[in-house]
């Protein structure tokens, strides 16, 4: 399956996105995205299989529990290849930073403004 694949689904980013906080049991992971999606426990466990075959996550046994985290290989893939686009937000972001930083000097330098 295709990173774009992978990511595309909103329950599997979500998975990541819990795992990017740093470790997390399969019950964990499993409680919340039934909270929030409102799917089953075998439908969870799914998507889970997908992110390991996939390479995006690795699982570790802890006696009886699942313990999942990120593989940051395929994300660094992704970055990669995203890398190629990144030219046409980078100047505005940097633009953005430009005109924020004006406006903390401006409100430093005027002793009636309240920071």
């Amino acid at each position: 399956m295709h990173a774009f694949d992978v990511l595309g689904d909103p329950v599997r980013r979500r998975i990541l996105e819990l795992l990017a906080d740093g470790e997390r049991s399969s019950g964990e992971v499993t409680a919340v995205v039934r909270e929030e999606f409102g799917i089953s426990q075998p439908a969870v466990s799914q998507h889970l299989k997908v992110l390991r075959d996939s390479g995006f996550a690795v699982v570790r046994a802890e006696g009886t529990r699942r313990l999942y985290a990120v593989d940051s290989a395929p994300l660094r893939e992704v970055d990669a290849w995203l890398d190629r686009f990144r030219r046409f937000w980078t100047p505005h972001l940097d633009a953005l930073a430009t005109e924020i930083a004006r406006g903390k000097r401006a409100r430093r330098n005027d002793p009636g403004s309240e920071a």
